[in-house]
C-alpha cells in the first residue's frame, strides 16, 4: 500500500500533456490515492485520467461557480477529498512598465482570485458530516521571495497567494485542514522547453543553486505526497523546493543576456 493510501486528490492544472500537474497527479495515485484530474482542456484531461486511473473535471480556475462545482464533483466521484492541489499558472515576463490593464487583471484573476476561489470550494469540500479535514497545496514559487527582472505581476500575485494560504491555516486548523504553499525555482517542465532551448539561458541559473541543478516536477511531486501525508504536522508554511535558489538569487537579465552570448559565440559555425 502507498503512503497515500484511502486519500482523494483534486489536482487543478493537469491539462497539459506532461506539465508539473500531472506529474504531481501522477504520484499520488502511485501512492495509493484516488484523484481528479481538473482543468480547461477536457480531451487532455479525460486521455491522462485515463492513463493513471483517476477520473477528470474541466473547470476554469477563474470562475468561483466552476472551482465550487469542482469541489462538490470531485466529492460526489470519490466520496471524500483529503488533498487538494493548485498548480495553475501564468508565467509573463514583461519590463515593469510596459504590463498593460488587461494582463494585470489576467493575472491577478489567474493567481490571486481563482487560488483564492480554489481554497474556499476545497475547504468547502472538506468539511461537512462525515469529513475529517485534508491537505490544500498551492504551487507557488521562489520569486515570490527573491528578485527576477521583467516578472513583477506574477511574483506579486503569487506572494499574495502564499500569505492567503497562511490566513486558511490559521483559520480553519480547526477543522483538520492543514495549507501549505511549495515554492520551486525554474524548472525542467514543457511550460519552459522554449527557454531551455535558447543556448546560455538555462546555464546562466546554475550557480544559483546551491544543490547544483535545476529543479523537477518529480522534486514538487515528492514534496507534495509529504504535505499530503498524515506524517505532516505543518501548516501555514511555505516549502522552498527549489535546491537552495533562495539561499542565493535568481541572474539579472545582463547576466542571462551574457550567458547567452557566451553560449552562442562557442556554438560552431557562428560568426563566419
Amino acid at each position: 500500500m502507498g503512503r497515500l493510501a484511502g486519500k482523494a486528490a483534486v489536482v487543478l492544472g493537469a491539462a497539459n500533456r506532461d506539465n508539473m500537474a500531472q506529474h504531481i497527479a501522477r504520484r499520488l495515485r502511485a501512492e495509493g490515492t484516488q484523484v481528479v484530474v481538473s482543468g480547461r482542456k477536457r480531451d487532455e484531461l479525460e486521455r491522462f485520467a485515463d492513463e493513471i486511473g483517476g477520473h477528470a473535471l474541466t473547470c476554469d480556475i477563474t470562475s468561483r461557480e466552476q472551482v465550487f462545482a469542482l469541489g462538490r464533483e470531485a466529492r460526489a466521484k470519490m466520496g471524500h477529498v483529503s488533498i487538494a492541489v493548485n498548480s495553475t499558472g501564468w508565467g509573463l515576463m514583461k519590463p515593469f512598465l510596459d504590463n498593460e490593464e488587461e494582463e494585470i487583471d489576467r493575472m491577478t484573476a489567474l493567481q490571486f482570485k481563482g487560488p483564492f476561489f480554489f481554497c474556499q470550494a476545497m475547504i468547502e469540500a472538506m468539511s461537512g458530516e462525515g469529513a475529517k479535514g485534508g491537505s490544500i497545496i498551492q504551487i507557488s514559487s521562489a520569486t515570490a521571495t527573491i528578485m527576477l527582472n521583467d516578472h513583477a505581476a506574477y511574483m506579486g500575485t503569487k506572494a499574495g497567494t502564499d500569505h492567503v494560504i497562511r490566513c486558511v491555516a490559521n483559520e480553519f486548523g480547526g477543522r483538520g485542514i492543514r495549507a501549505n504553499s511549495i515554492s520551486p525555482g525554474v524548472t525542467d517542465t514543457p511550460m519552459n522547453a522554449a527557454a531551455k532551448e535558447v543556448p546560455g539561458l538555462f546555464e546562466s541559473f546554475t550557480d544559483s543553486y546551491p544543490l547544483g541543478r535545476i529543479g523537477t516536477s518529480e522534486d514538487v511531486a515528492a514534496a507534495c505526497v509529504w504535505l499530503a501525508s498524515d506524517e505532516c504536522f505543518m501548516t501555514g508554511e511555505n516549502l522552498q523546493v527549489n535546491g537552495g535558489l533562495t539561499l542565493r538569487r535568481n541572474p539579472t537579465s545582463k547576466e542571462m543576456e551574457a550567458s547567452i552570448a557566451r553560449a552562442m559565440a562557442d556554438l560552431p559555425n557562428q560568426g563566419q
